[in-house]
């Protein structure tokens, strides 16, 4: 018998925008969900972003985030546009949206109206900050978790300049995408035991501290505190790249043992005992000093030295790569990571695999991200066909 994808049989109603909601559906999609986006008139803001290829609303965002995906465009304010979505749910295992709880209300798809129709589905809200609590129905972005969260304090500890700065990157959206991942996937295995759907929240603010503050927290995690919260060995200003001669190397020693091999393979033994660093401890708490000699040391030779030495030597070490350096990593080529693809519309394109590997299940193969309302007809059509429809999923 063939092997199926993980989640084949699983649909899953996508009435997600932007980042956080895109995220995880198209994780979801990579499992092998049949993930059919809704989409507003004007298309989900993140088509708009980024130079496209050839059409207008297909940048490089959307193929990226809405790979695998299907788009129907329905005017939801009219009738025919909810009776096609209401019939839509009942033939899918998921629900997940991220409009504001009195948006979703006036649409009439809160929790309350659609589990009176379908207990077994399972109704996930992406929202900004949970609703119990004094931020509920805020709006909230990325940059506004980032400085909610206290993430916007850490670049300062390292490296002195006391302006608060978002860290470059969708942060906080891709880890909260995360974090609806596997809230779907265990709402899922739920319904299988139970036999009854649920309403999921997963908010973004709390998502993203609960991540932050998983080591972050430090001695605040003890009542009364030990220490102030900040995990000291990432907040380390000379914890940081090191210039070689010719580029930047990362060199991670961590466990003890590694860090005297490495003043030992580097020829600098006589550091730590110049130093008086004879016990673990001793170096454990000397760590500012022993990164400063490092610099130091991998300063005097090109990268490539350095490379060579500290594989030999099991010390963990890598170039520091800009973006661009990453699409041509040897790791990712040979494990087939990027792959060259051909858009129906846009040419050629890349795709980035899913990191995480099933062996024993089935490779998705992925639907190109999709045109605006691409799907539309195909879908309405399948509904109206009563011949051709399947089951409504059982209540």
């Amino acid at each position: 018998m063939a092997a199926s994808a993980i989640l084949d049989g699983v649909r899953i109603l996508d009435m997600t925008s932007v980042i956080f909601g895109p995220y995880c559906t198209a994780t979801l999609a990579e499992m092998g969900a049949d993930v059919i986006k809704i989409e507003p008139l004007a298309g989900d803001e993140i088509r708009r972003v980024g130079r496209p290829a050839k059409t207008r609303g297909m940048g490089p965002a959307h193929m990226t985030l809405n790979r695998g995906k299907r788009s129907v465009v329905w005017d939801l304010k009219t009738p025919r546009g909810k009776a096609a979505l209401l019939r839509l749910l009942g033939r899918c295992d998921v629900f997940i949206h991220n409009l504001r709880h009195d948006a979703i209300e006036r649409l009439g798809l809160g929790y309350d109206a659609i589990c009176a129709q379908h207990r077994r589905l399972v109704y996930v809200h992406c929202t900004g900050f949970g609703e119990e609590g004094t931020y509920a129905g805020r709006p909230a972005y990325d940059d506004i978790i980032q400085a909610a969260s206290g993430a916007a304090s850490l670049l300062p500890r390292t490296d002195g300049n006391p302006a608060p700065r978002y860290l470059p990157m969708a942060m906080a959206d891709k880890v909260a995408g995360l974090h609806a991942t596997y809230a779907v996937l265990g709402a899922l295995l739920h319904r299988e035991r139970s036999g009854q759907g649920q309403s999921v929240e997963v908010p973004m603010f709390e998502s993203f501290t609960h991540f932050l503050l998983q080591e972050h927290l430090y001695g605040r995690a003890f009542v009364p505190p030990t220490e102030p919260a900040g995990y000291p060995r990432q907040l380390d200003p000379d914890r940081q790249p090191m210039k070689c001669l010719d580029g930047y190397i990362a060199v991670a020693p961590y466990t003890d043992d590694r860090w005297v091999r490495f003043f030992q393979v580097t020829g600098h033994g006589d550091f730590l005992e110049r130093e008086r660093l004879s016990t673990a401890r001793e170096r454990f708490n000397a760590l500012d000093r022993m990164h400063a000699e490092m610099a130091r040391i991998v300063a005097s030779q090109p990268l490539q030295y350095w490379l060579m030495l500290f594989a030999e030597c099991d010390i963990p070490a890598s170039e520091v790569r800009d973006l661009e350096g990453v699409l041509a990593d040897p790791h990712l080529a040979s494990v087939e990571f990027f792959e060259r693809r051909t858009h129906p519309s846009e040419g050629h394109y890349l795709q980035m695999r899913l990191p995480v590997r099933f062996h024993g299940a089935r490779t998705t193969e992925m639907r190109p991200a999709p045109l605006l309302g691409e799907h539309s007809d195909e879908v309405e059509g399948w509904l109206s066909d009563e011949r051709a429809n399947e089951p409504e999923k059982p209540c």
